[in-house]
């Protein structure tokens, strides 16, 4: 406090204690962030590590942090736990209301959404954004000396966290599997086991070499949808097909469903997965092999010269040379 013989000035000063904004009394308020808020860009580090405040010691009380990260182009971002520990006095990771927790928002429509909310001490499935921006936010409200807090890591990506087969550089999300590069192996939708991201396609391509067909037994399948899988119902869906069109022969797959496998016809098969921009699943996991194509055998009675009969199985392409072969005598 001063004081002139005309002038008396009072200030009176809140500073921000534990995330929360400081006041001046007298002035309007100013937003401010707290001192645990970061900013991730891919153009500083395409990876790194996150962490809840003074992990793996115990987060304070009343603590707010925000984790943006910022991506460039096709980029996506993918958030893979390593550890997860936050006070919950019931340990359901299914009630996160006003409980500690952390939250991730996506740009939607033009807005930032709020589309997962984690608390508890379940270890969450990777994250993954729709696009290149993605943030996060921790609210620590009761804390506890037993609660370390979260551990995570972070990658700037444009391969949808998908590392088998070969990915096309001029697709948004296109994979190649060849039988010359190898006969067997696995695929699955975008971020798996994690949530898929909103309003994506991805495209599997299977080349098999001459007189091969592809075979896929899927593991897992859980994509949002309502049959037949259509966009009267809003629904996201995987679809197969011996062509780069579509193909009638099969119908759209969406929902939840048991162990599956679909052959091809023929040497190319196509698998395309598509999400909207409305609700979202775990997606699918599948293994694919290119197989020899079979020709069925055919039990065939054959006239001997004995007048016998002799019972034989032979291909198609034997039977046609054998049959020639009688109608020329």
């Amino acid at each position: 406090m001063s004081a002139t013989a005309k002038f008396l000035k009072l200030l009176f000063v809140v500073q921000s204690v534990a995330g929360y904004e400081k006041e001046t009394f007298g002035f309007p308020k100013r937003e401010r962030g707290s001192s645990c808020d970061n900013t991730y860009t891919s153009d500083t580090a395409k990876n790194g590590s996150i962490t809840s405040p003074g992990y793996p010691s115990p987060y304070s009380e009343r603590t707010t942090c925000r984790y943006d990260f910022v991506g460039r182009g096709r980029e996506r971002v993918q958030i893979v736990f390593q550890d997860f520990n936050l006070f919950h006095p019931t340990e359901d990771s299914k009630d996160c209301n006003d409980q500690d927790s952390l939250m991730a928002f996506m740009h939607i429509d033009g807005r930032m959404e709020k589309i997962e909310t984690f608390c508890a001490s379940s270890l969450p499935n990777p994250i993954m954004s729709n696009g290149p921006r993605l943030k996060l936010e921790f609210h620590g409200i009761s804390g506890s000396r037993y609660s370390r807090g979260f551990k995570a890591t972070y990658i700037f990506t444009e391969d949808f966290g998908i590392k088998s087969g070969v990915q096309l550089p001029d697709y948004p999300c296109a994979f190649v599997y060849n039988s010359s590069v190898s006969v067997k192996g696995h695929f699955h939708s975008p971020n798996f086991p994690g949530l898929y991201p909103r309003d994506t396609e991805c495209h599997f391509y299977f080349y098999g070499n001459q007189g091969e067909r592809v075979r896929l037994h899927f593991l897992y399948f859980d994509v949002e949808g309502v049959i037949p899988c259509e966009a009267t119902t809003a629904s996201d869906y995987v679809e197969f097909s011996n062509y780069m069109n579509r193909d009638r022969k099969y119908s759209r797959y969406c929902g939840q469903m048991n162990e599956f496998s679909v052959e091809s016809d023929r040497v190319f098969f196509r698998v395309t997965f598509r999400s909207n921009d409305r609700l979202d699943g775990k997606g699918f996991n599948a293994t694919y092999q290119f197989i020899d194509e079979e020709i069925t055998p055919t039990v065939i009675m054959i006239p001997t010269n004995s007048g016998h009969h002799f019972k034989g199985v032979v291909s198609f392409l034997s039977l046609v040379v054998l049959l020639l072969s009688i109608l020329s005598r």
